[in-house]
């Protein structure tokens, strides 16, 4: 089992776990974070975020062992108390209660022995069962391979009369590796066939194979028989007949003044060609879009909220009952693997604002899990655009756990905690179970999310295409005045990656526990701040919990900061805030505001108070600026606000 993390010095003490050799680590630059360097980085983060994933697993069954121990000691029948662990945590292969020097098999048994490892678990839970009757904990090593991994835990009751003892299926590390191999572009996309897709350079649009995970960066995939149009002036019915004729198309899916064809006969490059004859404002491949992270795990159903601790109770921002200096959250995990939080100065924020129900955040990525135990009450109904439906739950993890970092319940003794304490998640999900999705689908919902209430909005999410069709979309979010936060990207390049790089959107980039520029991150001049993405806890589909890494991982920290200054200050526009968040951050790097960490470290308590005064100058983002930085095309530049 691996050591706890100490309590003590949470952020110094967990950054040099994460980062043994950390002051041998040169400073972030092209020159040294070469490609050699990247790429050992992330698999040894990747080795790292693993090896915590099965730390927080076996720290929470722990708890869940206890909790159902104590339960059964107060008087609960036993059989209904198995029976409801293993339903809300499919994990728990095996639980079995017995009394003391009765053999494990003739104890109150719930769930069967793995067929493909029933011989080592019974080997193990002879061991647990000895060891729980001599009145010890016990854990065994991991056993199996591949999505068939377990390991056998017992635990001793308080009086020692009798033990739990049981068989935890540990496939969630099998899922973390997969997922981050893709996520930290530790191997080329795509790697499924799922999606009819070409690889080509960003700038020329020419085709690039990618057969290295350094080919990811500029380069963009788009599907092979899609294209998306935007006409000066929209097709007839009789005109739109004609073109569906003349390229025998499947579909032709409208959003706003937007369309995206699909044939079977012609490829993309062929289909641009024929829409060059038709008076269009553009034509351009359809794109995909993925996230921006990379991955760790563990689990809970204890649901004993701290009486200090009602959620949901305060509909604004003002008058909410003080929080003191001396604070600390009683969410199980927050000591031991949040040290995030503190490093933002996130507890004394909460101080002088913990948010408001009315400051909606949207969160559009892959869908949110509804019914973890860490996040009731915190969501509105949402939306699905890749299945058209209100049902947006999470397929993948991704979106569960970017909502876990804004507005996990905090204070409930349970899990982790959120930044935010009132603020609703609106969740739309526009990425598919393989973590990607098309321009449609994230323009669909940025539209969505902005027609529903939303005044912050996360994008995890990117590609490296300037697409007309989603900077539309963006454009849309933007002049109805959404706070729109986005990842930068984990190819550790200076190539600009959107949405984050339009200059509508405010671009986060990702640091570790000690402030240095995480080694996957990307960076540029459009880069805004910096927030903590490496080894992140946070909400995981099925009542479980993630460490993950990535900048998808930095910006719901700088989403929910957004979300605590709009409810401080409802009358802020969406560039106050921004300005806000970029003025009060802690200086890293050079001196002044640079490619790699923009303006800085993100500080809660610096924001909120300048929300406070509302003093925050608009001058960060004039429109000559964004010229130069060749983010505004000239069709845009003209509208922009700042």
């Amino acid at each position: 089992m691996w050591r706890y993390l100490s309590t003590i010095t949470l952020a110094l003490g967990l950054g040099i776990i994460l980062f043994p050799e950390h002051n041998n680590r040169p400073k972030p630059g092209p020159e040294v974070y070469s490609a050699k360097y990247e790429t050992t980085s992330k698999l040894a983060l990747l080795e790292q975020d693993v090896k915590l994933t099965d730390e927080l697993c076996r720290s929470q069954c722990a708890i869940d062992y206890t909790t159902m121990l104590s339960q059964i000691e107060g008087g609960e029948p036993v059989t209904n108390v198995l029976k409801n662990m293993r339903s809300h945590h499919e994990k728990m292969d095996v639980l079995v209660w017995s009394q003391k020097g009765q053999p494990w098999e003739k104890g109150i048994q719930s769930g069967d022995l793995p067929p493909s490892n029933k011989d080592q678990a019974a080997t193990y839970l002879k061991e647990a069962k000895t060891a729980v009757d001599a009145g010890k904990h016990y854990q065994s090593p991991k056993f199996g391979a591949g999505h068939q991994v377990y390991f056998v835990q017992g635990t001793p009751s308080t009086n020692g009369n009798d033990s739990l003892i049981g068989v935890i299926h540990q496939d969630v590390l099998a899922q973390v590796t997969d997922h981050q191999m893709k996520n930290l572009r530790l191997e080329p996309y795509p790697n499924e066939n799922r999606w009819k897709v070409e690889s080509v350079d960003t700038h020329s649009l020419k085709d690039k194979v990618v057969d290295h995970p350094e080919d990811n960066q500029g380069t963009s995939h788009y599907h092979q028989n899609e294209v998306v149009v935007r006409f000066k002036t929209d097709p007839t019915d009789a005109q739109l007949k004609q073109i569906k004729a003349e390229i025998k198309a499947i579909s032709a899916q409208k959003l706003g003044y937007t369309y995206v064809f699909r044939t079977e006969s012609m490829e993309a490059k062929a289909l641009m060609a024929y829409f060059s004859k038709w008076n269009v404002a553009y034509v351009e491949p359809h794109f995909l879009y993925m996230t921006n992270d990379y991955y760790d795990d563990q689990e809970k159903d204890q649901d004993t909220t701290d009486s200090s601790s009602n959620s949901n109770s305060h509909s604004s921002g003002t008058e909410q009952a003080p929080v003191s200096a001396n604070f600390m959250p009683n969410d199980r995990l927050y000591q031991k693997y949040q040290w995030n939080l503190p490093l933002i100065e996130t507890v004394q924020g909460w101080q002088l604002n913990r948010g408001a129900n009315d400051v909606i955040v949207a969160v559009v990525d892959t869908g949110v899990d509804q019914q973890h135990p860490d996040l009731q009450g915190q969501l509105l109904p949402g939306y699905n655009v890749i299945s058209g439906n209100d049902n947006p739950q999470d397929d993948v993890g991704h979106g569960t756990h970017v909502t876990g970092v804004i507005a996990a319940l905090v204070n409930n003794n349970l899990g982790v905690a959120g930044m935010t304490w009132y603020n609703k998640v609106l969740p739309v999900k526009v990425l598919d179970q393989t973590g990607a999705g098309s321009t449609y689908s994230v323009a669909q919902g940025i539209i969505w999310a902005a027609d529903h209430g939303a005044k912050v909005m996360n994008l995890s999410l990117g590609n490296y295409a300037d697409s007309g069709f989603l900077h539309d979309a963006i454009q849309y979010a933007y002049d109805k005045d959404v706070a729109l936060i986005a990842a930068s990207g984990n190819d550790n390049t200076e190539q600009p990656g959107f949405p984050a790089a339009y200059p509508e959107v405010f671009a986060v980039a990702a640091s570790d526990s000690q402030n240095q520029k995480a080694p996957f991150s990307n960076y540029g001049d459009y880069i805004d701040v910096t927030a903590p993405g490496v080894s992140i806890a946070s909400t995981y589909p099925n009542n479980q919990y993630a460490a993950l890494s990535g900048t998808s991982m930095a910006s719901p920290h700088v989403t929910a900061l957004a979300a605590l200054i709009r409810s401080t200050n409802p009358n802020l526009k969406n560039t106050e805030v921004y300005d806000i968040m970029r003025k009060s951050a802690q200086d890293l790097g050079d001196e002044g505001r640079d490619k790699y960490f923009g303006y800085g470290l993100i500080d809660v308590v610096k924001a909120i108070e300048m929300a406070k005064q509302n003093t925050a100058p608009l001058s960060y983002w004039p429109q000559d600026f964004a010229r130069q930085l060749h983010l505004v095309p000239r069709k845009y530049a003209g509208a922009i606000e700042r």
